[in-house]
């Protein structure tokens, strides 16, 4: 995903309000919680991919662009750049909204790098991958 003035065009892999629990005295929420909302959605993603069960390994070049206030709707965005034998590199962007108003704005983008594993925690290859 590129720099753009508006969310993509595909359907968010995730969306959630965020509530008061999640911020600061300030009423900004907390950069964790928005990077677990991330994590949440490459998740998603990369257990589609990868029919089956995935771990983070890491995250790149994560910035925070800007606040995410209490009553906000976060809408995050996945896409699959890249897979391995056994691991996927998803670019991963979240948009807020204030919920009274129509204008997106970008807030945070980072790559997650997943690998697909199997029932006992072992890297396995991805479906086609040998």
């Amino acid at each position: 995903m590129s720099d753009r003035a508006c969310p993509p065009d595909t359907m968010p892999m995730i969306r959630a309000i965020a509530m008061p629990a999640d911020a600061n005295a300030n009423g900004d929420i907390f950069g964790g919680w928005l990077m677990s909302q991330m994590d949440l959605a490459a998740g998603n993603l990369a257990q589609r991919a990868a029919h089956g069960r995935c771990v983070t390994v890491s995250v790149e070049a994560m910035s925070f662009i800007r606040p995410v206030k209490v009553g906000d709707e976060v809408s995050v965005y996945c896409e699959l750049l890249s897979t391995g034998r056994t691991s996927m590199n998803i670019s991963v962007e979240a948009w807020r909204r204030e919920r009274a108003e129509q204008n997106d704005e970008r807030v945070t983008k980072a790559v997650f790098k997943f690998v697909a594993i199997d029932s006992t925690g072992r890297p396995r290859p991805l479906p086609g991958k040998v």
